[in-house]
This record gives C-alpha cells, structure tokens and sequence, in this order.
C-alpha cells in the first residue's frame, strides 16, 4: 500500500467483536447511559425505601424492623409479624405487595434476561477488547467506518497488521462487531477517544471522516497526542487539502480526484490502469507492488542492484528506491548502491515478494 508504511514482518490483528464505549459529545464520562435493568433496580430500592418509612411511621417500628418488615412482604416469606397489625397497616402492607412484588418480578426477569440474551457475555468481551486495544503497538487508527473506511480496513485486514477503528454509527459499529474488528465507539474528534484506541503507540492513522471540518480536528489532534505519527486523511473538498496538511496531515487523499483521474486512465491508458489494478488490489495473488524496508545487516544492504540479484533470484523488479532522506530514485541504474533504512518499491508475486521482504528483515542472516 503505498500510502502506508508496511510493518516489518507478519501480525496477525486481534480478534475483535466488541466495540468499547466512549462517552459522546454533551455525555459524562461518569455517567454512562443507563439501562432498563439499573432504572428497575433504582426502582426497588425506591420501593423499599417507602416501605421503611410506612412502616416506621404507620406501624411506629424500629427501622430495623421496618426494614424487615419490607423485605419479609416484597419476597412474599411471610416469616412472622414484628408488631401488631393495625387495620392501617394492613392496608399498607396490602398497597405494598400489589405495587412492589410486581418491581420485584420486573427486576428478577430483567436480570435473567441480561445473563439469557448475552448482556454479561458482551461486557466481559468488551474488557477483553479494551485489553487487547491496551497491549496494541505499532498499529494504525482508522477514524470512520464509511465507503472509504471500509476499503482502508480491508486493506489492512489483508495485510495483515493490527489496527482499531473509531466511529460512532450504530450500524458501523454492528457491521465492525460481524467483521471481528477491534473498534471503539466515539468520536474521533475528541482527544480521549484517540488515547483510547492507542494513538500514543499507533504508527498511523487515516482519518476517513466525511466531513472536511471533522478530519482537520481529527488531524490537529492526532499531531499534538504524538507528533511523528504518520497521518493520511480524507479530503472532500479540494480546497481542503491545504488546510489539512496544515493542521499536520502526512499525506491528504481527495477521492474525487483520484476517481477522475482513474477514469481519464481508462479511457486514455486502460493497460496501464489494468496493471495497477492487478497489482494494488488487496486480493491480488498474481502480481504486487509492495515497499520493503531494508534492514542494517540485510543482504543487499551495502550492495548494487546487480550484486544483490533481487530479480534473478527473485523474480521482482524494482521500480523505484526511497532513500531515508526522503529522495525517491525512479527507474535505479544496476550500479546503483543500496543503503540500509532504503525502502525499495518492487513489483513481483506474492510469494516472491513475501520471501524477500524476510530476507530484507532483521530477523533472518542473508543466505547462502
């Protein structure tokens, strides 16, 4: 993928299925939203709480023996009376039971159901999501989940390398659960969001929001919380571009423009254009173009193209070198050196592609 950095070696990415919640806009960070199961159980201890104080007041017992008096009537035991049964709180008692065995029962079938329809399963999966987001490094943050997002995911997840997705649509987030997706429901926007998906150990992040206004908030903040943090965004607008790259984008894409130009390609050069394809789709096994990095100690470290017969024993060809400065050499001459931190843009299969991105590795001795 050219508009990435590729991982040096193979990692397969987390198992996801859950998304970890972050409070919203205008919401509490204490104060998720609560469910019908906590708005029952308010309403039990407000039961009880009105059985104390009838009792104690009615019946003129002890709050002990009110409080007992209370849960004896709701659980329907029946043990034995404390004090006298007046005709007053006999009435009492009678109100209470119609109106509070039912809260009772609400409550008890509200908490079968969390554990019968997998509410308690999902929160101990969601921990377990929020753990594994902790211990990601080195991967990359995709911020929306729409028709780009999707692609820039799909990528990724045949890279493979890991990677953890912000949005907050419910319908994405349903549609990252089915993929297994790591993702973090929240807006991207806000800075304890990102911390959240790990942009402090991230290596990138690609903000693919669909307004211009919430990709450069996205960017302002992404640059501050780690500034070598390579970011690609999202540009709708053209005018944008500047503005985004301003706010410290790395790199800035605008869709339209890529289409048009795709489309001009397949009208003026449909071979060339069936080359890239062939080669930049995820699903290629044919033919790749794929950027290697050139680790000290590597084989071809400190070598000619020639010497290091990267096509003779590999089969690929290079089309172009990046140096660690930043200078990119198209088309390289045989005799030209190269260095280690070099980032060499080759095109070959797969499996060839593959073999030779381990031997560039640090990992691996050159062979013999």
């Amino acid at each position: 993928m050219a508009f990435l950095d590729d991982l040096v070696g193979e990692v397969r990415p987390p198992i996801g299925g859950y998304c970890i919640r972050r409070p919203h806009v205008g919401e509490s960070a204490g104060m998720p939203q609560r469910s019908s199961l906590s708005n029952a159980l308010l309403l039990l201890v407000l039961i009880i709480g009105i059985g104390v104080a009838g009792y104690m007041t009615i019946g003129g017992l002890a709050p002990l023996d009110a409080l007992y008096m209370t849960i004896t009537t709701l659980s329907t035991v029946g043990y034995r009376e404390v004090a006298p049964m007046t005709p007053a709180v006999k009435v009492f008692t009678i109100a209470l039971i119609l109106g509070g065995f039912g809260v009772v029962l609400y409550s008890a079938s509200l908490a079968a159901g969390d554990v019968i329809e997998g509410r308690l399963q999902r929160v101990i999966g969601k921990r377990r999501v929020q753990r594994q987001i902790e211990h990601l490094a080195g991967h990359y943050v995709v911020c929306g989940f729409g028709r780009m997002g999707r692609i820039v995911c799909k990528e990724l997840a045949a890279k493979p390398v890991p990677f953890v997705v912000v949005d907050t649509d419910p319908e994405a987030l349903r549609q990252l659960q089915e993929q297994n997706y790591l993702c973090v429901d929240g807006d991207a926007t806000e800075d304890t969001v990102l911390i959240g998906a790990g942009i402090e150990r991230a290596r990138g992040l690609v903000s693919a929001l669909s307004r211009d206004e919430d990709n450069v908030y996205v960017v302002l903040s992404a640059r501050q919380l780690k500034p070598d943090l390579l970011i690609v965004a999202r540009a709708e607008d053209e005018r944008s571009e500047i503005k985004l790259l301003r706010a410290g984008a790395t790199r800035v894409v605008s869709p339209y423009v890529i289409g048009g130009s795709r489309m001009a390609g397949a009208l003026l050069r449909p071979a060339v254009l069936d080359v890239v394809d062939l080669a930049t789709h995820y699903r290629s096994i044919e033919l790749k173009i794929e950027e290697l990095a050139v680790a000290a100690g590597a084989f071809a470290a400190g070598a000619t193209l020639r010497e290091s017969a990267l096509r003779e024993d590999h089969g690929v060809i290079v089309i172009a070198i990046k140096r660690a400065s930043g200078e990119m050499v198209f088309n390289p001459d045989p005799e030209l050196r190269i260095d280690a931190g070099d980032r060499l843009v080759v095109m070959g299969q797969s499996n060839s592609l593959d073999e030779l991105d381990r031997r560039l590795s640090p990992e691996l001795p050159p062979s013999s």
